[in-house]
């Protein structure tokens, strides 16, 4: 008796080429085509609006590859090739892991791919993906030429409406531009202007307040309010071009040389008056580069202190005969933190390992939090386990929802106006079910304390305490070795004459030996830190 094959379908658009009718679509082809052939689908996954460039940061081929395998179909159904990839070394390697695993990518249009195949569609992707950015690149040109902007929203600027890449001034934020340049003319430091600006409540381009940085900006990279040239009437164009991390997905903008720049008049822009611009540019270029520039020390706390006012971080201000000091970033950079305190490094390095020393010395604290921790667990999860039942018929109906929907739709039956808020909606009730019977399915793990790992981790602190006491900077190894431990140290405010106070937060995996495992990443509380792993209040330290 021939046992029917396992399928599964892959349906992917990129927001630049394609539209979110494109997955139903393609989706509907890979079925009719399993329906010609015999073959059952077991699942369907997508990934919307992602590039076919990189395969990091689709979730849906991500689980498709872990079904794989897991073992869970044995043919892979998609409408083309370049679905899967646009990237000749992504596609090939994804086509030799599912080979290995026993797993047949079938394309609606080519067939069964095979080695040759897939070598001519990645290399046809990538000629296509590579083609489509130097198009792109040669019409952003063309439209700098024509004295129009290629780039992306500018503060003091609107698009004008039915006229592609044409900008008009808005004049309550060129006015707010034209009194930056002036402020810096006339001698304020950028986190100065910064705090003005937040302390009026005048809205920033982006975020919810104005930085140093917003101000300041990069010169090469012609970021910044007083390093956009459009302000001085020119638009400069192809300072800058993108790269692909190979190992992080992530896009990244390199400078260009500068004789590659475009740089075209546009004096219906200008915002700033020449002899403005001219004195805050003589300005800029005057400014000596600060001291020691270079790379900054590393010490052991280093990103890890955290203002107790605001959350924000807090970085180096320099030193004074005492020893180097920290104050909150949001505070130096925008003045929109209250907490102006600065604080000496080494103090807190002190408080923190004479805290971790006590601490640790009573493993009673820690399980203390243990016993809160797991109790929580298990509350949660009983009472997920109770509606199980319920979250079931509730997963099953909204599937059974979305299918009827994605068939009507390609049936012609019903425009996708009249479903789209519909499909949302089941998505999201589906998405919640299948976490829900996640939680509903999973036990809590006993939680023992492991006194090998809390001695461990006290030799260690003993030694961090010895290397500074000794007037020596800790290794990457030993640093690592710390920051196992201790997640973040909060800095509370102070007024000058009173004591210091912190409140480490530590890493109660690691204090228990344990495994990422036997935590549930993604937890949705308050006492999970890294990889959702949860976090242990070490204490709150005072000392004078």
């Amino acid at each position: 008796m021939m046992t029917t094959k396992r399928a599964v379908t892959y349906a992917r658009f990129s927001t630049e080429l394609q539209s979110e009718r494109s997955i139903e679509d393609q989706q509907v082809l890979c079925r009719k085509y399993c329906d010609r052939n015999d073959l059952t689908i077991v699942a369907e996954y997508s990934d919307r609006a992602r590039s076919g460039g990189s395969i990091l940061g689709r979730d849906g081929l991500i689980a498709l590859m872990d079904a794989a395998k897991a073992g869970a179909f044995d043919v892979l159904v998609v409408e083309a090739l370049d679905r899967i990839s646009r990237d000749m070394e992504d596609l090939a390697a994804l086509h030799k892991r599912l080979t290995f695993a026993g797993i047949d990518i079938v394309a609606v249009h080519d067939g069964k791919a095979d080695t040759i195949t897939v070598g001519l569609r990645g290399l046809i992707g990538q000629m296509y993906r590579e083609d489509n950015v130097h198009k792109i690149r040669r019409g952003m040109s063309g439209v700098v030429r024509d004295g129009r902007h290629a780039g992306g929203r500018a503060y003091g600027y609107r698009p004008v409406p039915g006229r592609s890449g044409e900008l008009e001034i808005v004049e309550a934020e060129a006015e707010v531009v034209r009194r930056i340049f002036t402020l810096y003319r006339d001698g304020k430091s950028p986190r100065a202007i910064a705090g003005v600006l937040n302390a009026e409540g005048i809205p920033p381009p982006r975020g919810t307040r104005w930085n140093g940085s917003t101000i300041n900006g990069n010169k090469q990279r012609g970021t910044g309010i007083l390093q956009n040239s459009l302000y001085r009437g020119e638009i400069i164009w192809n300072r800058v071009h993108m790269v692909r991390d190979p190992e992080t997905g992530r896009r990244l903008s390199r400078v260009n040389p500068e004789k590659d720049w475009q740089i075209v008049p546009a004096p219906h822009l200008r915002v700033v008056s020449e002899d403005v611009a001219a004195q805050a540019s003589i300005r800029k270029a005057n400014i000596s580069p600060r001291e020691n520039a270079g790379r900054k020390s590393y010490r052991l706390l280093s990103g890890l202190l955290r203002c107790g006012s605001c959350g924000g971080g807090m970085s180096s201000v320099g030193s004074d005969r005492s020893g180097p000091r920290v104050q909150c970033s949001t505070y130096v950079e925008s003045r929109s933190c209250k907490n102006g305190s600065r604080f000496y490094v080494e103090k807190i390095e002190a408080i923190v390992l004479d805290g971790l020393r006590e601490g640790l010395s009573d493993p009673e604290l820690i399980r203390e939090y243990v016993d809160a921790y797991r109790a929580e667990r298990q509350r949660v999860e009983a009472a997920a386990r109770r509606e199980r039942a319920a979250i079931e018929r509730r997963l099953a109906d909204a599937t059974a929802a979305i299918s009827r929907l994605v068939d009507a739709l390609a049936d012609g039956t019903i425009s996708k106006a009249d479903v789209a808020d519909r499909l949302v909606a089941l998505r999201a009730t589906k998405a919640e079910a299948e976490q829900d019977l996640v939680n509903a399915g999973t036990d809590t793990k006993v939680v023992e304390l492991h006194p090998q790992a809390i001695r461990r981790f006290q030799k260690n602190i003993e030694r961090v305490a010895s290397i500074l006491s000794a007037g020596k900077t800790p290794d990457a190894e030993v640093i690592a070795n710390f920051r196992e431990l201790v997640e973040s140290v909060i800095v509370m405010p102070r007024a000058a004459g009173e004591p210091y106070e912190v409140r480490p937060q530590g890493d109660l995996a690691a204090i228990m030996g344990l495994s990422a495992e036997l935590m549930v990443a993604g937890e949705r509380v308050a006492q999970f830190g890294r990889n959702g792993r949860p976090v242990i209040s070490l204490g709150r330290w005072r000392r004078e």
